[in-house]
């Protein structure tokens, strides 16, 4: 019998340890790259602002052919926003709106994963004599669920690689590579 209330002892102290230690993470995870293109501004962002422009560039629908995508009817900037589903895990399923553009210089979006969460994603283009930075980058509110709180931490590693693919994706299709 001395050994199960060991055992449970133990289980006891690292949940307390796993939940506990959440809450010295950050509340908030950000990730975000940054590729310099041979373009101006205004070159790229009918690309960023044009959710069927995305499509073009996007680093996830290539992992899933059958994915489905859905738009409603504002064409490109505040308030159009797309669905998606996929059994792809990689892939996933939800919806995108844009809730802020200033062209050519900034879009935002905002995200919602369903179970996974909601995120605001963001584009930032600045120009200079070398083309134009464009950064890509998303924040996260974890709250406090200690799981969301532990998964920030992989987030850069998770999602970082798929930004710069699709930055550089993108910087293929305006330099015209």
């Amino acid at each position: 019998m001395g050994i199960i209330k060991w055992v449970i002892r133990l289980i006891a102290l690292l949940a307390v340890i796993f939940v506990g230690g959440a809450f010295l993470l950050p509340k908030e995870t950000s990730v975000a790259r940054t590729v310099t293109m041979n373009a101006a501004p205004e070159v790229i962002f009918p690309y960023i602002a044009n959710l069927r422009a995305n499509q073009s560039w996007s680093p996830w629908l290539d992992r899933d052919p059958d994915v489905q995508l859905a738009f409603n009817d504002v064409p490109e900037g505040v308030g159009a926003a797309m669905s998606w589903q996929s059994e792809h895990p990689q892939v996933g399923s939800g919806n995108m709106i844009i809730i802020e553009a200033q062209d050519p210089r900034r879009l935002v979006t905002a995200l919602d994963f369903g179970e996974m969460g909601t995120a605001t994603a963001y584009f930032s283009l600045v120009a200079s004599e070398g083309g134009t930075a464009v950064t890509w980058g998303f924040t996260s509110d974890n709250g406090n669920n200690p799981m969301f709180r532990w998964m920030g931490l992989m987030m850069d590693g998770w999602v970082g690689p798929d930004y710069e693919q699709g930055l550089n994706n993108l910087k293929k299709l305006v330099e015209g590579a």
